[in-house]
């Protein structure tokens, strides 16, 4: 039997649980500017358009990194590797922006900081901050990119997770 909100509204926990049980990857968005470098964990991101090549990153309007990002005008998507959860909670953290690249391996392509040993990235040029109630929805024409190895880090009802198996025995892992 499938939960309803009952109040003639929608319920905010509901609706996190909902989209909570759409499986996403884990990403950190980087970006650098006069003022410093910074990132924060995302898993609201996707591909948006062929021609031109375009990103999509939704950051919470109190994200720090989403000033950095406006002021240096680019941003870079790193998707993590399973092997990089530690990472994913240091960009998920609290710490001060510039203290979250420290330690960090990395190096600056097109601008902005890419992180040693992830699955894929791409660096973006931004085109456009579009208000999205809580969030602001940037988009990025990309203009660099490459790929990794390995498995995926995962996000699926409010943890991380680990794919296991094959392309012919899939599964995920706590």
């Amino acid at each position: 039997m499938s939960e309803q909100a009952n109040n003639g509204g929608c319920d905010p926990e509901l609706f996190r649980e909902v989209f909570g049980r759409f499986a996403t990857g884990v990403a950190v968005i980087t970006s650098a500017g006069p003022t410093g470098a910074g990132g924060m964990t995302a898993n609201a991101i996707c591909s948006l358009s062929l021609d031109p090549l375009l990103a999509l990153v939704c950051f919470e309007n109190r994200a720090r990194t989403l000033p950095i990002v406006r002021e240096a005008g680019r941003f870079g998507v790193n998707v993590l590797t399973s092997h990089q959860e530690g990472l994913a909670g240091v960009f998920a953290s609290k710490l001060p922006e510039a203290e979250k690249l420290e330690g960090v391996e990395h190096r600056i392509e097109h601008g902005v900081p890419i992180i040693e040993g992830s699955l894929a990235w791409a660096a973006c040029r931004l085109t456009e901050l579009i208000a999205g109630g809580d969030h602001t929805i940037a988009i990025g024409e990309v203009v660099g990119m490459g790929l990794g190895s390995g498995d995926p880090l995962l996000w699926y009802t409010g943890r991380y997770h680990t794919w296991i198996g094959d392309e012919a025995n899939p599964g995920l892992e706590r």
